[in-house]
C-alpha cells in the first residue's frame, strides 16, 4: 500500500490486467449527451457509498495525475478515449489536503472533462465526474451497448458497467445501476470493423463533411451534387430549426487575449474566425479553438492604448477562389506611417488552410490618428461587394471633436468609408459623415439595411438606420447633435436647446448615460443606461426563424443585451431585453461586451473582452 494519501482516477485501462489493482464499482448514474451543439456536449457519472472508492489505498493523483475512459462496447457505439487527468489541475481535501481524498478542476475544460471528485465517506467513497462541451469525444450516433467506465490511477483502476438505461437514444444516454464487474481486466479487441458508409448526401440533413443538404443532389442550385455550398442560397439547406424565440449563450472560446471581433467567411461554415485586439486572429474549427493562430501580427500593432490594436478582419466574398480578407489595426511607426494611424490592409491565404501568409500584407489605405481613440475600425463588405470602413472622429483631448473632423468633408475622421479593393493601394470615398466613434455597425445579410452604433460623448448612446437601398451623403449629425439632441460645444453636460438639423438622419434608438442627468426624458428613462454603445447584427441564421428580423445590441459598460425588430416613424420596435438569458454559462455576469459576430450561417455570438487573457466567446442557441 502506497501510504500517501490518494485519488481514484477513472482511467479506461492504461495499466496491464497483470499489474493492476483492480476496484469494481457497483449501482452509480451515467449521463451522457451529444446535441447538435458542440458546446452543450455533456457528461456526468456518479458512484457513491462504495467501499470499493477508497482514496488512501490510491497513489497522490497530484503527483502522478489519472486517466479517464468511457466507452461502449458495441460496434459503433462511441467512446471517449483515454483523457489524461493533469496533476496540476488535482488538489486534496481534508485537513491536511489529500486526507479525505481529492478533487480535480478544469475551468477551460481542455479534455472535455470539468471536475472529478474522489473523496472518501464513512458509508463508502464518491466518485463524480462531469464536464462535456465541444471538447468531449464521446459520440453516441446510435442506441448504445453496455458502456464501461474506467478510472486509472497508477495500478489501481477503478470500474463499473452500466448496461441498464432509462433513455437510450441517438444523441442521449441516461443509465444508472452500474453492474460490478468480476475484475476490471480489459477484453482483447475486437477485430476492426468496415468503414461506415458517408452519409447519404441528398437527403435534406447536413451530416459529416456536409455543408449543405437541399434534398437532391443537382449542382449550380446552391448546394453542389457533393452537398457543398456553391453561394450562399443554400447555406440553411439541411439545417434543422427549433420554433420560438427563447434563447440561451453557450461558451464557444476562451482564454482569449481581449478578444473584439467574430467573424466567418461567406461560403465556410465549420470555421469561425476570433480577433484578438493585441495583434492575432484565432480560429475556432469545427468547434474547438486551435492552438497556433490564423495570423498573428503583434509585431506590426500597436495596442498600448485602450483602443487601439488589431481591430476586425473581414473576409473577400469571393475569399473561396481568391484567398482575400481585409484586417483593420492601429499601427505601430512604419514608414510613412505614423505611430497610432488606422491600417486598412489585405493579406491572403489558401482559403484551406488554418493559417495565413503573415508576409502577404499589402496596405490598401491608412489614415492618421490625433489620438488614440475613437479608432472606428471595423471592415465589413456591404450589399454591393465594397469594403466599408468605420472611422472616429480622431478623439481629441477634452473631446467633442473641437476641429469639427466629422463634419468636414476633407477629412477621413468621423466617417463611413466605402472602398473598392479590387485594385490597391485604394483610395477611400466617403459614404456618410457625422460618427463620433462607429465601433461596430452592421448591414442586414436579408435586406441590406444599414445599422450604425455610435459611441456617444458624455449623455447619450445612439443607433442609426438607413434603410436599404443605402445611398452615400448620409449624416449621422454628430457634433451638431448628441443621440437626438441638440450638442453643446461649451457644456457637454447640457444640450442645447435647439440646433439646426436640416438634412440629418436622427438615430432610431439612443439612451442615457444617466437618468437623472440633464435631457434624459420621457421614453429614454425606460432603457439601461450605459456608456459605450456595442452595435450588432440583425438575426439572419438558420436555426431559430421566428428570430430573424432582430437587431441585437449590448453596451461595454452596462453589459445589456437587448434586441428590437423593426423601424416605424423612426423608432426602434418591440425593444426587447435579453440579458438574463443570455448570462454566459446561465448566470455568470456577462462582463465588456466589445462586439458581436456572424458566422457563415448567421448564426450570431458574442464576444466578452475580459481581464487580459481570460477574453471569451459564446454562441446565441435556442433556449432554454
Amino acid at each position: 500500500m502506497n501510504p500517501h494519501p490518494s485519488l481514484v482516477i477513472l482511467a479506461l485501462g492504461l495499466a496491464s490486467a497483470a499489474l493492476a489493482t483492480d476496484h469494481p464499482i457497483a449501482g452509480g448514474s451515467l449521463v451522457l449527451r451529444d446535441p447538435v451543439d458542440a458546446p452543450t456536449r455533456k457528461v456526468r457519472f456518479r458512484a457513491t457509498q462504495d467501499p470499493a472508492i477508497d482514496p488512501s489505498q490510491a497513489s497522490d493523483p497530484r503527483a502522478l495525475g489519472a486517466t479517464l475512459e468511457i466507452a461502449g462496447k458495441n460496434p459503433g457505439d462511441g467512446t471517449a478515449g483515454p483523457i489524461a487527468l493533469d496533476p496540476m489541475l488535482w488538489t486534496g481535501l481534508g485537513h491536511p489536503p489529500g486526507s479525505r481524498g481529492y478533487r480535480y478542476f478544469d475551468r477551460s475544460r481542455s479534455n472535455g472533462v470539468r471536475k472529478v471528485v474522489f473523496r472518501s465517506r464513512r458509508r463508502g467513497g464518491t466518485l463524480a465526474v462531469s464536464g462535456g462541451g465541444s471538447a468531449w469525444s464521446y459520440r453516441i450516433t446510435q442506441a448504445q451497448g453496455p458502456i464501461d467506465v474506467r478510472f486509472t490511477l497508477g495500478t489501481d483502476v477503478y470500474c463499473a458497467v452500466f448496461v441498464s438505461f432509462r433513455r437510450n437514444q441517438a444523441g442521449r444516454v441516461s443509465a444508472k445501476d452500474a453492474t460490478a464487474p468480476p475484475d476490471c481486466a480489459i477484453p482483447p479487441p475486437s477485430p476492426p470493423l468496415p468503414p461506415p458508409p458517408p452519409p447519404p448526401c441528398g437527403n435534406g440533413v447536413v451530416e459529416g463533411t456536409e455543408e449543405c443538404d437541399d434534398h437532391n443532389t443537382v449542382s449550380g442550385d446552391g448546394c453542389s451534387a457533393t452537398c457543398q455550398l456553391e453561394n450562399t442560397s443554400a447555406v440553411c439547406a439541411g439545417i434543422p430549426t427549433v420554433s420560438g424565440t427563447a434563447i440561451k449563450s453557450v461558451l464557444v472560446a476562451s482564454g482569449l487575449a481581449h478578444p473584439v471581433y467574430v467573424t466567418a467567411p461567406p461560403l465556410d461554415p465549420y470555421r469561425l474566425f476570433i480577433v484578438e485586439q493585441p495583434g492575432r486572429i484565432r480560429l475556432v474549427k469545427n468547434g474547438v479553438l486551435q492552438t497556433s493562430a490564423f495570423l498573428d501580427i503583434r509585431s506590426k500593432v500597436e495596442s498600448g492604448g485602450e483602443e487601439q490594436g488589431l481591430l476586425s478582419v473581414a473576409f473577400h466574398p469571393d475569399f473561396e477562389a481568391n484567398g482575400f480578407f481585409y484586417v483593420n489595426y492601429t499601427s505601430k511607426p512604419n514608414g510613412p506611417i505614423a505611430d497610432g494611424d488606422n491600417v486598412v490592409a489585405r493579406y491572403h491565404a489558401n482559403p484551406a488552410s488554418d493559417q495565413a501568409d503573415p508576409l502577404s500584407e499589402q496596405v490598401a489605405f491608412s489614415v492618421p490618428r490625433p489620438a488614440s481613440i475613437h479608432n472606428g475600425g471595423l471592415n465589413l463588405f456591404g450589399p454591393d461587394g465594397m469594403l466599408y470602413v468605420s472611422v472616429g472622429d480622431g478623439g481629441r483631448a477634452g473631446g467633442g471633436d473641437p476641429t469639427g473632423n466629422a463634419q468636414n468633408d476633407a477629412s477621413d475622421l468621423g466617417k463611413l468609408l466605402r472602398v473598392d479593393v479590387s485594385t490597391l493601394p485604394a483610395a477611400p470615398a466617403h459614404f456618410a459623415k457625422g460618427l463620433r466613434n462607429p465601433w461596430r455597425y452592421s448591414f442586414d445579410r436579408a435586406t441590406g439595411d444599414l445599422y450604425v452604433a455610435d459611441v456617444g460623448q458624455n449623455l447619450f448612446e445612439e443607433i442609426d438606420f438607413v434603410p436599404a437601398p443605402v445611398a452615400s451623403g448620409v449624416n449621422f449629425g454628430w457634433n451638431i447633435m448628441e443621440g437626438r439632441h441638440c450638442f453643446n460645444t461649451a457644456d457637454f453636460n447640457t444640450p442645447l436647446a435647439s440646433c439646426a438639423m436640416t438634412g440629418l438622419t436622427l438615430p432610431v434608438l439612443d439612451y442615457c448615460h444617466s437618468t437623472s442627468q440633464n435631457g434624459c426624458p420621457g421614453a429614454e428613462t425606460m432603457h439601461p443606461a450605459g456608456c459605450a454603445i456595442t452595435g450588432g447584427f440583425v438575426y439572419r441564421g438558420c436555426r431559430m426563424p421566428d428570430l430573424r428580423g432582430r437587431y441585437f445590441y449590448s453596451d461595454f459598460c452596462a453589459a445589456f443585451i437587448r434586441s428590437f425588430k423593426g423601424v416605424s416613424g423612426g423608432d426602434a420596435q418591440d425593444v426587447q431585453d435579453h440579458t438574463a438569458a443570455l448570462a454566459p454559462g446561465g448566470g455568470r455576469s456577462i462582463g465588456n461586451v466589445t462586439s458581436f459576430g456572424e458566422d457563415a450561417r448567421g448564426e450570431l455570438y458574442i464576444t466578452d473582452w475580459g481581464s487580459g487573457s481570460d477574453g471569451e466567446v459564446y454562441a446565441i442557441v435556442p433556449g432554454p
